[in-house]
């Protein structure tokens, strides 16, 4: 019998493994966002005010039923610099028929997930640019971003490749019309 000879790890495949094998101290997540591991320390009071206010719309306005799930970690494609993006998106949002989250490993694959939410915290930079390609590249369909710094939420939609085409920003106090399975004008006046 022959020993079979072990290829060396890639740059990717190690960044790879490390990240997964990462300890974080508790309430603080890892992300491995486009080549980078990214650490966040607990989100403050405002930053979870912003996610309740939009959750409690989803699930009462919405015109499919929603199920959500805080902090779930997606496996999402990559671009062709980068190894696989394991990010962790504030809410994630599926129809509740498709039952993701009931099974799902601490890293999921992200079909058949309607919506991802993101609200800026320490490194809004990530969430208006690095996770935006991701999710777009993970062909989310919605990435809902409000924006704690410039007082805003935008929505893109139609993503292709690295990004999505289109989008609409609204300034906090102003309505967003969320498309289907949602169906409804999100409010945003208690953002002020």
């Amino acid at each position: 019998m022959t020993a079979m000879a072990h290829e060396p790890l890639t740059q990717e495949e190690v960044l790879l493994e490390g990240f997964l094998a990462l300890d974080t101290p508790e309430g603080f997540r890892a992300e491995l966002i486009e080549g980078e591991i990214v650490v966040t320390p607990p989100p403050d009071g405002e930053h979870e005010k912003y996610i309740s206010r939009i959750v409690r719309q989803v699930i009462k306005r919405s015109s499919t039923e929603m199920d959500f799930s805080g902090n779930k970690g997606l496996r999402l494609r990559s671009g062709e610099a980068c190894p696989k993006n394991h990010v962790v998106p504030d809410v994630t949002l599926a129809p509740l028929e498709r039952d993701l989250f009931g099974g799902a490993d601490s890293w999921m694959p992200c079909d058949g997930v309607a919506m991802v939410l993101e609200v800026t915290s320490t490194k809004p930079k990530a969430d208006r640019e690095a996770k935006r390609r991701c999710y777009a590249r993970g062909g989310i369909p919605l990435y809902l971003l409000v924006d704690r710094d410039a007082a805003s939420v935008t929505l893109f939609s139609d993503p292709e490749k690295d990004d999505y085409r289109e989008l609409c920003t609204r300034p906090f106090g102003k309505p967003l019309t969320l498309p289907a399975p949602f169906a409804f004008d999100l409010e945003t006046t208690d953002f002020l």
